[in-house]
């Protein structure tokens, strides 16, 4: 029983603030949930205090309200934006929106000429409608 909870306890640790600071090879944080729950709020404290412990930090939102730019009080674009008072934060905010779907699934569909013409349509009616697709999409695009 006691290695049960020697186990549980590692997990929890493993989940903390502490261990996402020290952890010198984790390059991504992703922060998700529904409305309201506070990701904003959580991303923009998360990024302040890896700012301190990190060369750089990027706090990307796809979020359409921009809510980056009330948090800190400042606007930020598309492009990283370094952040008033620290020499190593930088945000940006991606409308999710303006990332070409049809583009980026027809550069997807590259090698697959010959197949059945309606994949492509169907792969675009399928991936608009799961959710997170613009944030997932968005990614994708920065990563290009």
């Amino acid at each position: 029983m006691k290695r049960e909870e020697e186990e549980e306890e590692e997990i929890i640790q493993e989940s903390s603030l502490r261990h996402l600071l020290e952890k010198k090879t984790l390059k991504w944080i992703f922060v998700g949930g529904k409305g309201g729950v506070g990701k904003t709020t959580c991303s923009c404290c998360l990024a302040v205090q890896l700012s301190k412990v990190r060369k750089n930090v990027l706090l990307i939102s796809t979020d359409p309200a921009h809510n980056l730019s009330d948090a800190f009080n400042q606007q930020f674009t598309k492009n990283p934006t370094q952040v008033n008072g620290f020499d190593n934060l930088f945000a940006m905010e991606i409308d999710p929106k303006v990332v070409d779907t049809e583009e980026f699934l027809s550069e997807g569909m590259e090698g697959l000429e010959g197949s059945n013409p309606q994949i492509p349509g169907f792969l675009k009616n399928i991936t608009q409608s799961i959710p997170g697709i613009d944030e997932a999409m968005s990614f994708a695009e920065m990563m290009k």
